[in-house]
């Protein structure tokens, strides 16, 4: 039986934006420079300035897109070690967002945990929070923080700084290309 919270009714939104925020944000803290870099947060608040209601409402899909294509991967790998993904990855993440007070609301964390469990067990996040109704402002940097927090688990897991990233893209590339 099909749930509304099936991924094939979901928006995929602005993926490559919200990589692309992502992807800055990965590279920023990696290089051990200010994060986010100032030139690059510039970048990008000009960047998100610009786009009508519409594009924001992309761009948000887009960091749900995100964090299912990151929670599949991490679904696939954690079952090929007989591990329960949820079990694993869940608990990191609320430890460290609850080390990050002043970008992640302690109210914001059950948000942001329903849309990684919503991935991990084949929902889409974005439809499975349209739920509760619209985005609030409080939610907006930890979606950023999460699908960042999950970039950077794959990017540990593999060893590699760019696989996530790299991942993604390639998933764009063979998109287009199908």
């Amino acid at each position: 039986m099909s749930s509304p919270c099936d991924p094939k009714f979901a928006p995929v939104g602005d993926v490559s934006a919200a990589l692309m925020v992502i992807d800055s944000r990965l590279k920023a803290v990696y290089d051990g420079g200010p994060t986010p870099d100032p030139e690059q947060q510039r970048l990008t608040d000009q960047y998100v300035a610009s786009l009508a209601p519409e594009g924001i409402d992309d761009l948000l899909d887009g960091a749900c897109t995100l964090i299912y294509g990151f929670m599949q991967w991490l679904r696939q790998a954690h079952e090929a070690q007989g591990e329960d993904v949820i079990e694993y990855v869940v608990p990191t993440l609320v430890a460290t967002m609850r080390r990050m007070p002043r970008s992640i609301p302690v109210e914001v964390i059950p948000t942001m945990v329903g849309l990684v469990v919503a991935a991990a067990t084949d929902l889409s996040p974005n439809l499975w929070r349209r739920q509760y109704g619209y985005w609030t402002r409080h939610e907006l940097t930890p979606l950023e923080a999460t699908a960042f927090l999950l970039a950077d688990h794959i990017n540990r897991i593999t060893d590699d700084r760019t696989f996530a990233s790299r991942m993604i893209s390639e998933a764009l590339l063979q998109s287009d290309d199908g």
